[in-house]
Formats: structure tokens, C-alpha cells, sequence
């Protein structure tokens, strides 16, 4: 079994390959790409932690809704977050924008700042616009959610009047994204890191074993 930790970079799609896009895939050289996939996906805008191997069980085990793995993500936002929106998210409930429940998010690491302070982060092309209101309120915070519906974390802060500018995956389940891993840069699973992968894979085999009898 291959396994890498990637820092997906902003700008690229996470699939294996795409006809019209740059892919996480194009982050390794040619000769390494056959048989590796990511687990999971992570938005075109979305920087952070994605894992990418050849194992198929081990994907399973990370991705699926029922077996909530936790995901941590770092987000900056326009807008402030109370102790009300906090405890909403916290109870669960519908998806800004359709009828889809979400289950309970969590937040903390709350820090506040303005637009201004937070000009390097907003998209260069919404930065004109928004510096319109230099003193606009902005707060970043870290979110846990134990699923992975389509633009999850944008709609759950959504739903609360925040709208995300940057959005960062630090964990997923047990493995933790490298800090010295710069965007667009992998390297391969340490020695814990494949220990616990291979305790995921443990779980995931006997919890088959026991469907199957």
C-alpha cells in the first residue's frame, strides 16, 4: 500500500484526472500517479490536508457518513459569529440554500479582525470590492464536522449570515496536516502515520466481516 499526505493547493480540482482542470494528481511527478487516488474531495478553493493512496479500504473507512470521522478546518469569514449561531451549529440542521440536515459542527479558536488585516487572504479578485468597507468585520475560527456533503462548511456558516473566503483542512480523523508542508508539496506517511492507517483499515475489515456472517 502507497501512502502520501498532500497540501492541496487553492486552484486545483481534487479528481484523478480532468479534461479542462489542473488536478491534486498533477502535484506528483507522471510516473508515480497509477493506481493513487484521494480520499475524499476538497473544493477548488480549498487549501489543506488530502490524503492520496492506493487503498481502497482505507478510503472507505475515511469517507463514509457512517462512520463520522471528524475533519477540522481552518476558515476566515466575513461577517461575526455569536454565541447563538454557535449553539445552532452545534444542535445540527439544514443546509443554507436546499432541505439536506447537517449534523452538529462545532466551533473554536475564534480570534476577529477586519477586512483590511485580512486583505492577503480574500481573493484578489473580490479585494477591490472589498475594501469598499476597510473596517468590515472578519473572524476566523476552526470548524469539526463529521461528514462531507457537497460544500459543507461554506453552507453551514452560511446558514448563520458568515460567508468563508478561505478555507484550510488541518485533520482528518486521527492524521494531521504537516506544517512544514508548503501548498502543492507531499511527501509519504511516516511510520505512526501508516500505523494508523492500518488500525482504520483493522476496523473497517473486521466491521465487514461481521455484515458478512
Amino acid at each position: 500500500m502507497r501512502y502520501y499526505m498532500l497540501n492541496k493547493p487553492s486552484g486545483v480540482v481534487t479528481a484523478v484526472r480532468d479534461k479542462d482542470s489542473l488536478t491534486v494528481m498533477d502535484c506528483f511527478p507522471e510516473e508515480m500517479r497509477s493506481g493513487l487516488h484521494p480520499v475524499g474531495r476538497l473544493d477548488r478553493d480549498t487549501e489543506g490536508l488530502l490524503i492520496i493512496t492506493d487503498d481502497g479500504e482505507l478510503t472507505f473507512r475515511l469517507t463514509r457518513p457512517e462512520f463520522g470521522i471528524n475533519k477540522r478546518y481552518f476558515f476566515r469569514a466575513f461577517g461575526k459569529i455569536s454565541s447563538e449561531d454557535i449553539a445552532k451549529l452545534k444542535k445540527g440542521g439544514l443546509l443554507y440554500g436546499n432541505n439536506e440536515e447537517a449534523r452538529p459542527a462545532f466551533i473554536s479558536d475564534i480570534s476577529t479582525s477586519t477586512v483590511e488585516n485580512d486583505l492577503e487572504h480574500i481573493p484578489e479578485e473580490s479585494r477591490a470590492h472589498c475594501m469598499k468597507n476597510p473596517k468590515g468585520e472578519t473572524f476566523s475560527a476552526v470548524i469539526t464536522v463529521s461528514e462531507g456533503k457537497r460544500h459543507e462548511v461554506k453552507l453551514l456558516l452560511k446558514s448563520v449570515g458568515c460567508r468563508i473566503f478561505y478555507l484550510k483542512r488541518i485533520s482528518m480523523g486521527d492524521f494531521v496536516l504537516d506544517p512544514m508542508l508548503k501548498p502543492g508539496e507531499f511527501r509519504e506517511f511516516n511510520p505512526v502515520e501508516i500505523k494508523t492507517a492500518e488500525e482504520y483499515r483493522k476496523i473497517y475489515i473486521e466491521l465487514s466481516k461481521k455484515e458478512q456472517a
